[in-house]
């Protein structure tokens, strides 16, 4: 089944009823306006489009279809951003090692866009179940009514858990601008701002229904309320930057929302009528997400709709470059690259590896140019699985991006049920073995132990974490939360200078590969995991491999990154020029 119907439908509609209610920047708060509260949501209709002008705030390059997605979470212990080593250039190099100043390119428009999210989604909060229509409305008035009312809660929620986990504690409004005594805000501890989030997703999950009692399309349901409720509590469980003590802590009330995580956690697996994880970890990409169609399987609880051609560069700023028929052109850009370390952190079965990463690039007809080892990127995404294919030049690829998929559910209930039992419970080793299997391509016999000690057990979750979610911007935030980032990257180089040095336990991996050209396939000539042929096979072609590693490549991974710092981000610098009751933390 094809996406982009109802979200992308009335978007035109939607646009133009909020862009005369909410501002672009919520430090500019003096908008025109054609159409007054009481048009705009005096319908079903209406407040329909009002709400669809929220989701809007998703999309777009300054949000998940690009910098959101493929610049803020980089670079971590998997894959690196951008990788030009010249001079710092003050954007989404420095962006990417931890370079950064109030003034980066990269700041301001997604900050903005993030608060015009807050801001529409304020909107319909306060006037949705004002309507008359609300509470006298038919029966299905009311549902359709109940269930935007619940998607403005949780769209308002990611808009705010996005903002609170790059820049820490942040202005919070909950109302919209017109109502707001004040509008020169001052911060609002994240503490209070995940609790009230938390709390509106209880009442947005009682008010929006199952996947399956609605149309299938893209709009947020019961699932997605859920696992997001659960997400919110584990970062506010979880250890963060703080303003006073300038050091990552965690609150002594913890396990208070680890039990909520892994209360909705659970609901979500007694629903497998709804949500479940799909048998095949390549088909979520490969024939869902680059396909443009919905998971049969329910496995994508929630993800950002795009428009094709319009919303997204997912794909082609981060996957594997490509040609298109007719263009002498290599197109995409590349950026996202994946540490040799991590490829390698893979099992050899583990059919993960070889979704999540790409070592190559396509020709017109699609044959695959292997490249060096150190050129190898992010695959999940990659242009030659999307389908319909791609004909012409333009960036915008149009992907969605996924927020949540249903084996983040099985692992975050396998977490919170071992911290909360000092160890893993039966249905925890389960749920963590479910999602294992799958990566195995179903055959439990090849998953190895699961550890049945709380720390052995928690490493595990921080290792099949990264297996199950490279490259979907997730892993530095999960670091982050754990007060691991700073541990994993200097981890990260020292593995990675033992592999330079041919030191265990990478002492037998290939220096050089062999791939056979002209294949729509990547096709090696010997192992992966041992030493490079003294003889190059016939009809191979020779390709940089381990040999490539050198000394400015490892320290460019991360390379300024500074613990109890860089966990966050500066606010962008017009913003604390505006609003004289801000001011820059953490060191900035």
């Amino acid at each position: 089944m094809m996406k982009k119907n109802t979200l992308t439908r009335l978007t035109v509609v939607s646009l133009l009823l909020l862009s005369t209610l909410s501002c672009n920047n919520y430090l500019n708060l003096d908008p025109p306006s054609a159409f007054d509260e009481n048009y705009v949501f005096s319908t079903v209709p209406n407040a329909t489009s009002a709400v669809l002008g929220a989701y809007d705030r998703l999309a777009g390059l300054q949000a998940y279809g690009s910098r959101l997605s493929m610049m803020y979470p980089y670079d971590n212990d998997e894959m690196v951003g951008v990788l030009n080593t010249t001079a710092p250039d003050n954007s989404s190099r420095d962006l990417s090692r931890y370079n950064l100043n109030p003034t980066n390119a990269q700041l301001r428009l997604p900050f903005e866009q993030l608060y015009a999210g807050v801001e529409r989604a304020n909107i319909c909060i306060k006037n949705i179940p004002a309507m008359d229509l609300y509470q006298n409305g038919s029966g299905e008035e009311k549902i359709q009514l109940q269930r935007l009312h619940g998607e403005a809660l949780t769209l308002r929620a990611q808009f705010y858990f996005e903002l609170v986990r790059n820049w820490g504690d942040i202005p919070a409004p909950f109302e919209p601008s017109i109502d707001q005594t004040e509008l020169f805000m001052d911060k609002t501890d994240r503490d209070t701002i995940y609790d009230r989030l938390i709390s509106d997703l209880a009442l947005a999950s009682d008010l929006v229904p199952w996947r399956t009692e609605v149309a299938s399309d893209e709009r947020i349901t019961k699932g997605a309320v859920k696992a997001l409720r659960a997400r919110l509590a584990l970062y506010r469980g979880g250890y963060s930057l703080r303003r006073v003590s300038g050091i990552m802590e965690r609150r002594p009330d913890y396990l208070k929302y680890y039990q909520i995580a892994r209360d909705e956690c659970f609901d979500i697996m007694q629903h497998r009528d709804q949500h479940t994880l799909n048998p095949s970890f390549q088909a979520v990409f490969k024939d869902g997400i680059d396909s443009y169609k919905i998971d049969p399987f329910g496995e994508v609880l929630f993800e950002v709709a795009m428009g094709r051609e319009t919303d997204s560069n997912i794909g082609y700023y981060d996957g594997p470059r490509f040609y298109v028929p007719g263009n002498t052109s290599m197109l995409g850009n590349g950026q996202i690259r994946v540490i040799p370390t991590y490829f390698y952190s893979f099992d050899s079965l583990d059919i993960r590896r070889d979704v999540t990463t790409a070592p190559y690039y396509n020709s017109p007809d699609y044959f695959k140019t292997v490249q060096p080892l150190l050129n190898m990127t992010s695959g999940k995404f990659r242009s030659d699985w999307i389908s319909p294919r791609l004909s012409s030049a333009i960036q915008a690829t149009g992907l969605n991006w996924p927020l949540i998929r249903f084996s983040d559910v099985l692992l975050m209930f396998s977490e919170a049920e071992n911290e909360l039992h000092d160890g893993p419970t039966t249905e925890a080793i389960a749920a963590f073995e479910e999602v294992r299997t799958r990566g195995f391509g179903g055959d439990i016999d090849l998953i190895g132990s699961t550890p049945t000690t709380k720390e052995d057990f928690f490493e595990a979750i921080v290792k099949e974490r990264s297996f199950e979610f490279g490259g979907e911007g997730i892993r530095k935030y999960d670091l982050i939360r754990w007060n691991l980032l700073g541990t994993k990257i200097t981890q990260t180089r020292e593995e990675l200078t033992k592999m330079r040095n041919r030191q265990a336990p990478y002492e037998n991996l290939p220096q050089h590969m062999y791939y056979k050209p002209s294949s729509t396939e990547v096709i090696w000539s010997h192992s992966l995991y041992q030493p490079t042929p003294s003889r190059a096979p016939s009809g191979f072609t020779r390709v940089n491999w381990i040999v490539a590693l050198t000394d400015v490549w490892i320290n460019n991974v991360a390379q300024l990154f500074q613990p109890n710092h860089s966990e966050l981000m500066p606010l962008p610098q017009s913003v604390t020029d505006a609003n004289p009751n801000l001011k820059q933390d953490y060191g900035y």
